[in-house]
């Protein structure tokens, strides 16, 4: 069954074109392998980068642009943007308030660049819309039968998913998540919710006494070289009393406010993971509606944290999602979770559900692992942190919808309750609400996260994923996460790889093209488009790291981690070398290259709005 992309308003739109119209470097290098003594190839044009104030093509444009005001401005419309603005104007419908919310977002359609497994957990859709049942919502394959495997080259272990444990389903839906996030965008519209796809929010912007003011969406109309076109238009200002902030994980927007309020002063490093997603329409007799799998081990080894997911929907034609998850803690850079995932389909345990059926999309993103240790603070002056965007994810569970929905509604209750005071109480012009992170951790959520806190760092052991697995049937299952202990993590992603010269390569098989495929092939089931005449979104803080540091250190990982082909090194024209190409065009957003870069010198940053996947329930 097809569900449709949901698009704004002829009233929003016309109110969108109204808007148009009015108008660290890296300090140390290493000596390069194969280096070229030839001058390092310009690759990052972007103006975060080199900026325009220095830029003589720049001396003569007009830069000023065009400010809206509103109560509550949202950036990101995903699960929690979307629930903050629901409930926002539920209360404000409830105590018959005017409350202005817009609410901007990178795709081109509500949903486009959503992407999860997924296995849903209603407890927060059933407090946003107690009568969901009745109003349509795209929830049409709840859970039949749950299964857990080990696996080893040849062979699946099952192993019993004992109730009470975060794995077991019962009550859960299988979605396709892109189809619920579009549906809630149609519930925000119907309640009033000013919503803009298509448009990025590319800049924070700031009150006098520091406080949030708001954001700026991105400019368009710039070439590929930096220098502005004739169809330059500057971005749209919409301020507000408060701004959510709800990018999704490991949000560009959100790297700046850590830093400028120091929000992760009193947490760990967060920690990741990459998803790897298709689509599949298989044989009808070996269809299973309603059926869940989930495998850990082989191809990985026990010190690389993973697994594997492979659902059965019920959506009128034989479908089934089915992906594959690499922790991004791993150390080998030789390591690809893509040709993992390739890999592993031919397992005997999955190759038979797939034989003689067709794949029909693919997609990646990353995802927060590092839980309750590494959630950071909420609020700070003039704006809130939400879902994925601070890491709201259960990942024993591993499901990060439900709470995300949840931090979004807590956050516009918070709020709310602020607009609607006649002596609001804030020491700067922006709303500092620190209520919000208070109410949060009242909530059954903060329980919920605090109790399964020890089981991914569990795996750090000698003993690798098998020692969390002993440790959550042992302590979770028996205290529920009321051990009187907190485990660490070990460090941030990008400082766990080992240098290439201490590992051993990884050897892939051929994509078979019928189980199994190349990574351009997947690329194009995606959807991904970006205007190719623009600077690439994804920036070098320095153009020789690549090649001094990466290459000579590491074998050039960025050419493996990237699940869409974007890193390439191709030799240089002198055939002297190598340099490092960027295929921006190729990028499905996933900000797996920002999380895992050695040398932290990729900075992802928004391409013009519209760009990226375009995901069809994904």
């Amino acid at each position: 069954m097809w569900f449709p992309l949901w698009t704004p308003s002829l009233r929003a739109h016309r109110c969108l074109c109204s808007l148009k119209s009015a108008k660290k470097c890296v300090s140390s290098l290493y000596i390069a392998r194969m280096a070229s003594t030839t001058t390092v190839p310009r690759i990052t044009t972007h103006y975060t980068v080199h900026p325009r104030d220095q830029d003589n093509r720049w001396a003569e444009v007009n830069m000023e642009r065009f400010a809206e005001e509103a109560d509550v401005v949202i950036v990101g419309a995903g699960p929690a943007g979307l629930s903050a603005a629901i409930r926002i104007k539920q209360l404000a419908a409830e105590h018959s308030k005017e409350v202005r919310v817009c609410l901007v977002e990178k795709a081109a359609q509500i949903g486009a660049h959503t992407l999860s497994g997924a296995c849903f957990e209603p407890r927060a859709l059933e407090e946003l819309f107690p009568d969901w049942k009745e109003r349509g919502v795209p929830l049409h394959t709840p859970v039949t039968e749950d299964k857990f495997g080990i696996l080893t080259k040849n062979y699946r272990i099952p192993v019993p998913i004992l109730p009470g444990l975060p794995m077991n389903n019962h009550g859960n839906y299988i979605v396709r998540l892109g189809y619920l996030v579009s549906w809630l965008g149609e519930q925000a519209e119907a309640l009033g919710v000013e919503v803009y796809p298509g448009y990025a929010a590319a800049e924070v912007l700031f009150h006098e006494d520091g406080s949030v003011k708001g954001i700026a969406t991105n400019d368009v109309g710039i070439s590929k070289d930096g220098s502005p076109k004739a169809t330059f238009e500057r971005g749209l200002e919409l301020h507000g009393k408060v701004t959510i902030f709800a990018e999704g994980c490991h949000g560009h927007l959100a790297k700046q406010l850590y830093k400028k309020f120091n929000l992760r002063e009193k947490c760990e490093s967060q920690s990741y993971g990459i998803g790897l997603k298709e689509l599949w329409i298989v044989d009808e007799k070996k269809w299973k509606p309603g059926r869940v799998e989930h495998t850990v081990g082989w191809p990985l080894d026990r010190h690389t944290y993973g697994g594997s997911f492979l659902y059965h929907l019920n959506e009128g034609e034989p479908l089934v999602a089915l992906g594959f998850v690499v922790g991004l803690d791993y150390q080998n850079p030789y390591l690809s979770p893509f040709r993992e995932f390739q890999k592993w389909k031919h397992h005997p345990s999955v190759m038979p559900t797939l034989e003689g059926g067709k794949r029909i999309a693919y997609g990646a993103r990353a995802l927060n692992e590092g839980g309750f240790q590494s959630v950071p603070k909420l609020t700070f002056p003039g704006g809130v942190l939400v879902g994925c965007s601070p890491g709201f994810m259960n990942v024993p569970k591993i499901k990060g919808t439900h709470t995300a929905m949840k931090s979004g509604m807590l956050a516009a209750e918070t709020i709310f309750k602020h607009l609607t005071n006649e002596n609001p109480q804030s020491q700067t012009k922006g709303f500092y609400l620190p209520e919000y992170e208070e109410n949060l951790k009242k909530s059954w959520m903060w329980k919920e996260l605090y109790s399964v806190r020890n089981i991914r760092p569990s795996c750090h052991t000698l003993l690798g994923l098998y020692g969390g697995m002993i440790y959550t049937g042992i302590f979770y299952w028996i205290l529920r996460g009321k051990e009187p202990w907190t485990l660490k993590h070990k460090g941030a992603d990008n400082d766990q790889l080992k240098p290439a010269k201490d590992c051993t390569p990884i050897e892939y098989p051929k994509p078979d093209g019928k189980i199994s495929f190349d990574l351009l092939s997947s690329v194009a089931l995606s959807g991904t488009n970006h205007e190719h005449d623009q600077p690439p979104h994804l920036t070098l803080l320095n153009d020789s790291v690549p090649v001094n540091r990466n290459l000579a250190i590491y074998d050039g990982p960025e050419q493996r981690f990237c699940p869409a082909g974007v890193y390439e090194y191709v030799p240089l024209e002198s055939g002297e070398g190598l340099r490092l190409q960027i295929n921006a065009q190729n990028c499905v957003h996933c900000k797996t290259c920002d999380i895992k870069d050695p040398s932290q010198n990729i900075n992802w940053v928004v391409p013009e709005g519209g760009g990226g996947p375009a995901y069809n329930g994904m």
